[in-house]
């Protein structure tokens, strides 16, 4: 590994850094009944990183062969030209925390349980309303381990489970069609899902997961049309939470703000959300999707309050940027995998529990919308603008949740929406455990949540009245 550093260093360059990668995974997917997908895949490599001044050279391999490792490295050195850097001699053990369980390697023994946990939701589903006409179920995992070795002495491994379980339903009533789609999981074994209770306080089961799919479908076969314009807006706790994460928090992360193409860049220590508003970046949950026991970087990860009462506090930065801005770095640089350079990512993105009582902010609205899970969004970190679709919503009239609403997408502008919170909610969640967040074309598992809030102003669209 000095070796591999000091060829990647040997034509200048201010840094560089070897993140060699192992991953194990296995999909497994069910429709109609029958298992329609089944795979297993193991992936190794070394990506090897050359930092000079602004520029990254990057080069990757998948063959860990000594010739090919040096080989990589001197392709990453053409980035840098300049006298060659000494490379320091020796690296020093980064402790981290240990915030998820190790699995054990795969075996046929797991292959048939997820076969097992795949039939159960797809018999729960099915038998939840003879109205379901299609159930598509599946499970996702993996354990990926890394060993990240750098020119600043650093020298760090993490080993990271990863599952996730998935449901698709449709129903049909008449000529009237609807989908609905749930699931969970975080960086936990199969145990998870196979008690009824799974980690933490809910429900996890794959029978859960089947029928809030199957609710969700019938659901919407009775919904109404959305009406449209601007009004009151409240939002549920949990994966509403994805807003939070889309229209504001990749607008803090560093590498967007020292390149000055987000809406919140210069604006630390100023105002930018309501006073009621406070949003912190954690990844030190135990088993959560987006939490990791260090980055990619080698970084130990942390918790990062990224606004605090309303006032912008910091960004999520990465050793490039808290270089290049002299910032803390807080442990942000993800990557998908070993073709990729890092870059600042989010990892459990949500904000804090406010005073409110969650039946006290719906009693407050007189006309408006609550939306209560989330679809498919967009976002402009240049100017904050977003668009989302709701997937579960209802109407409030007269401080009561009256008609479910089918069509209905909430439309604005990040940092705007943050200044119209007039209330937030003592119930704070985090998603089921779905989250992946895509960005420069890399995706990396992430969580989410928030609170009941109350938005005073969004506009909705919908084709109703």
């Amino acid at each position: 590994m000095e070796r591999c550093l000091g060829e990647a260093l040997s034509a200048g360059g201010d840094y560089a850094d070897l993140y060699f990668e192992s991953v194990t995974s296995t999909s497994l997917g069910m429709d109609e009944g029958l298992v329609k997908t089944a795979s297993q895949g193991i992936s190794v490599g070394c990506g090897i990183r050359v930092v000079s001044g602004e520029r990254t050279g990057y080069a990757y391999t998948d063959d860990l062969s000594s010739e090919k490792l040096l080989k990589a490295a001197r392709t990453a050195a053409l980035i840098a030209s300049g006298p060659a850097k000494e490379l320091i001699s020796g690296f020093r053990q980064t402790e981290t925390p240990s915030l998820y369980p190790i699995a054990g390697a795969e075996s046929d023994t797991d292959i048939a349980t997820k076969l097992k946990l795949i039939e159960r939701a797809d018999k729960a589903a099915r038998g939840f309303d003879s109205r379901i006409t299609q159930v598509r179920a599946g499970i996702n995992d993996e354990l990926r381990r890394i060993l990240v070795a750098a020119s600043d002495g650093t020298f760090a491994s993490d080993t990271q489970p990863l599952a996730r379980f998935n449901v698709f339903v449709l129903a049909k009533d008449g000529a009237n069609t609807a989908k609905g789609t749930s699931g969970g999981g975080g960086r936990v074994g199969l145990d998870f899902f196979e008690d009824a209770r799974g980690v933490g306080e809910t429900d996890k089961s794959p029978e859960h997961f089947a029928r809030e799919a199957a609710r969700t479908a019938i659901l919407q076969l009775g919904a109404v049309a959305a009406p449209a314009g601007e009004m009151e807006v409240v939002l549920g706790p949990g994966w509403p939470g994805v807003l939070l994460h889309e229209a504001v928090g990749h607008g803090l992360e560093a590498d967007f703000n020292r390149k000055k193409t987000s809406a919140f860049a210069g604006l630390i220590g100023q105002q930018v959300a309501s006073s009621k508003v406070t949003v912190v970046d954690n990844g030190l949950m135990p088993n959560r999707r987006g939490s990791i026991n260090m980055d990619d970087e080698g970084n130990p990860t942390q918790e990062t309050v990224l606004i605090e009462n309303g006032i912008l506090k910091g960004y999520l930065s990465d050793k490039l940027s808290s270089r290049l801005m002299g910032t803390p770095n807080t442990g942000s640089g993800r990557r998908e995998s070993y073709h990729h350079i890092p870059m600042p990512r989010m990892t459990n993105t949500y904000m804090l529990n406010g005073d409110d009582m969650p039946e006290d902010i719906i009693k407050s609205v007189k006309r408006g919308l609550y939306a209560v899970n989330f679809g498919g969004g967009q976002v402009d970190i240049t100017n904050g603008k977003f668009v989302f679709s709701a997937s579960e919503a209802y109407l409030i009239e007269d401080g009561k949740v009256t008609r479910p609403v089918k069509g209905a997408t909430l439309i604005g502008n990040g940092p705007e929406a943050l200044k119209y919170v007039s209330m937030v909610g003592n119930d704070l969640a985090l998603d089921e455990g779905i989250g992946t967040c895509g960005k420069a074309g890399q995706s990396v598992p992430v969580g989410v949540g928030m609170p009941t809030i109350k938005l005073d102003r969004m506009t909705v669209g919908g084709t109703g009245q």
